[in-house]
């Protein structure tokens, strides 16, 4: 579910214009943003003329009041119903101390009624006031179009966008990423540079998976955490035809690794795998990931770190579950269409129908009767976003592509979580991959969200990003 979002209101005014429209767009702005379900902070009549914001004692009584509620304000809206005051605006987020995305609005003007008493002129102002917050330092995002009415349809999807940019900018902050066990030996591309994480506000919480395993010897099959595990395990998937020691190592390796979040503060994480866990434990993690990913608390494979920090911003700005996926096969001949697969550890949300089973490629490695836990079925069709981050020490930046396409109903006979997606200029899109070296590992998720989340990550957090068209 998404999280009702806080935004700082700044009610741009210049004593040129006719300042009543000040007014009317204060109050009409906090309507709309009422309206979609956001909490509104912002100077009231009383502290300042109109509640907006115009001279230098304006701007610092705003940003004393957005350092007030600075724990709980996500965005910031700079809304200009006339020309506004260009410093005004950058004093007042300066003050404020905020680092958190700005969304710059101007209302048109009408060609009815432009005569002095109800002239806007923020066509021109929001310029202004986009050079200001451009010497500041401040970082802003336009809406689509340059003037556009609170009220407008167009302004409501900008809305949705800006809050989108919110929760992915506000969802990476003083995240941590949980990593249990080691990078299995046979993946380099999983590596990761903690240190560029860290740069960027997001911590990397290790556990060995000895630990893991010490915690799963001191459980009993009867405690009631192990017991209520396997209650919703059993909720979740048809696990008909799983032999019940399986599930019950399943429940305690939820359990475990459930406590270990918790105590340690871990919002998502990454597992290894393939194939200790088959190995020294006789499971597969795929339906407990599945479960956490389902839930919003997306879990990756093979200790990839920077593949669930793709699949968290996917399910920031949508709010529904994300997956990490492999690029996996050609489909055909069709050059804009691929095999995305997994073993599989997919939530539940991806599939048309979905059972547990054992995981088919393990199986002949280390035997059968230790790889039960996958959910396999078919990809269900729809819009698709995909999404990868990487860590480049080269060049000592994270980086990433991002871009929309759509998961198919085409015919497909295999095993696993498995889906046909058509990408337009795919062939262009595998050969940017290939050539900057990107993982084979790519998250997705059933939205159209790669715009704002390109404009989070580029814009507040400052990686390189390409955004495939």
């Amino acid at each position: 579910m998404k999280k009702q979002l806080t935004f700082g209101l700044v009610v741009g005014n210049r004593g040129f214009f006719p300042d009543h429209l000040a007014k009317e767009g204060r109050e009409e702005m906090i309507a709309v943003l009422e309206g979609a379900g956001i909490r509104v902070i912002a100077l009231t009549p009383e502290e300042s003329k109109y509640g907006a914001v115009e001279t230098h004692e304006e701007a610092r009584r705003c940003g004393d009041l957005f350092r007030k509620h600075r724990d709980e304000i996500d965005g910031i809206i700079v809304t200009l119903p006339n020309f506004g005051d260009e410093r005004g605006v950058a004093d007042a987020i300066r003050y404020s101390t905020l680092k958190v995305p700005v969304l710059v609005q101007a209302t048109p003007d009408r060609t009815d009624i432009m005569k002095i008493s109800h002239r806007r002129d923020s066509f021109c102002g929001k310029m202004s006031a986009c050079n200001n917050l451009m010497q500041y330092g401040i970082p802003y995002s336009l809406t689509a179009l340059h003037t556009v009415a609170p009220k407008s349809e167009e302004f409501l999807k900008d809305l949705e966008w800006f809050a989108a940019v919110c929760r992915v900018v506000g969802g990476f902050r003083n995240l941590r990423i949980g990593a249990l066990g080691a990078r299995p030996a046979a993946f380099n591309t999983v590596r990761y540079s903690e240190k560029l994480l860290e740069r960027s506000g997001i911590s990397v919480e290790t556990l060995d998976l000895s630990e893991v395993m010490g915690r799963i010897d001191r459980l009993k099959d009867n405690d009631d955490a192990v017991q209520a595990k396997l209650a919703a395990i059993k909720a979740y998937v048809s696990t008909n035809g799983i032999p019940t020691e399986a599930l019950i190592k399943m429940s305690k390796l939820g359990t475990v690794i459930e406590q270990w979040m918790a105590q340690t503060y871990c919002s998502i994480s990454a597992i290894q795998c393939w194939t200790s866990l088959e190995e020294y434990f006789g499971v597969v993690p795929c339906t407990i990931m599945s479960m956490m990913s389902e839930n919003l608390l997306p879990s990756a494979c093979e200790v990839d770190v920077v593949g669930v920090l793709s699949m968290h911003a996917m399910a920031l700005a949508s709010g529904t579950p994300s997956a990490l996926l492999d690029w996996n096969n050609n489909y055909g001949n069709d050059p804009d269409k691929a095999v995305c697969f997994h073993c599989s550890n997919l939530p539940k949300h991806f599939f048309q129908d979905v059972v547990m089973d054992f995981q088919a490629i393990i199986a002949g490695t280390v035997g059968k009767e230790n790889t039960f836990g996958t959910c396999v079925g078919r990809v269900k069709p729809g819009a698709m976003t995909y999404l990868r981050f990487s860590t480049d020490e080269f060049s000592g930046k994270i980086r990433g592509y991002v871009g929309e396409g759509e998961f198919t109903n085409d015919p497909l006979e295999t095993f696993g979580g498995a889906g046909v997606v058509k990408i337009p200029n795919m062939q262009k899109l595998l050969r940017y991959i290939c050539e900057k070296g990107f993982e084979h590992h790519v998250a997705a998720n059933f939205s159209t969200t790669a715009s704002p989340i390109y404009e989070a990550a580029v814009r507040y957090l400052g990686w390189e990003m390409h955004h495939h068209e």
